[in-house]
């Protein structure tokens, strides 16, 4: 008879604790569990109920496909990752693949570790230009490579456009100069949002019982954003680019 799993809501930054703790992982369904009753040592990551696969408020049909959405500079590296406490980002994200099928949701691929490409969880935002506020509608299951196409502006800077311009050619059957005509109204869009400094909403996570750290203000944004990009050997404050005019473009 097969033994139930206890399971642990496991951060990847606590992975090597909990291991030394005694958790074991399972590969089939990428979770830690104890492998006995009572270990007081794995008792911080003790498993929450799960998040329901729909969040209150959530539109699940909401910027559905693939297609170029970049992020406003006020709110660079500052997603919802970053805004949830660790355990219940690690339990968002497993509600996001599962309701998935672990399937990408934009061309249906699987995880696939020989080609690094992984399965990952990107927002879909609706924006209020009047209020200021930016209100959180969606998550969706992405591959790297469409996660990639979605943040088409870093993948400008990290020197992998023409993978990214590939991709979305290749999922939306758009044709090269369709593609090209999607990116510039993305930026388009990017250039007049990012002129504001947005409020988050973030209710559907509150009201599913999701733990938030204070989202960050807009001043901070900007510092995170600078020292990220800084980390990574890029230039910290770019100007925005439609395709075709040599210059880098953002997220």
């Amino acid at each position: 008879m097969a033994v139930e799993r206890i399971w642990l809501d496991v951060p990847y930054a606590e992975k090597d604790a909990a291991k030394q703790g005694g958790a074991r992982w399972d590969p089939a369904v990428k979770r830690w569990y104890a492998p006995r009753p009572g270990m007081a040592e794995l008792a911080r990551w003790a498993a929450a109920p799960d998040v329901p696969d729909l969040l209150p408020g959530e539109d699940r049909s909401l910027g559905s496909g693939l297609f170029v959405d970049l992020v406003p500079q006020t709110c660079w590296f500052t997603n919802v990752r970053s805004c949830v406490d660790q355990k219940d980002w690690e339990r968002l994200r497993r509600m996001i693949t599962r309701r998935a099928g672990r399937r990408c949701e934009a061309c249906g691929a699987a995880e696939d570790r020989e080609r690094r490409r992984w399965l990952e969880a990107h927002e879909r935002w609706s924006y209020d230009e009047a209020a200021r506020v930016q209100t959180l509608k969606r998550l969706i299951c992405l591959c790297t490579d469409c996660h990639t196409v979605t943040h088409y502006g870093y993948a400008q800077v990290r020197g992998v456009e023409a993978e990214a311009f590939a991709h979305l050619v290749k999922v939306t059957r758009m044709s090269s100069a369709q593609a090209r005509e999607h990116i510039a109204a993305a930026f388009e869009v990017w250039e007049r949002r990012s002129r504001i400094a947005w409020e988050l909403d973030l209710g559907i996570l509150t009201d599913a019982g999701i733990t938030l750290a204070p989202p960050p203000g807009a001043t901070h944004r900007a510092r995170v954003s600078d020292a990220t990009l800084r980390a990574e050997g890029r230039p910290a404050v770019p100007p925005a680019r439609r395709p075709g005019s040599g210059r880098a473009g953002w997220r």
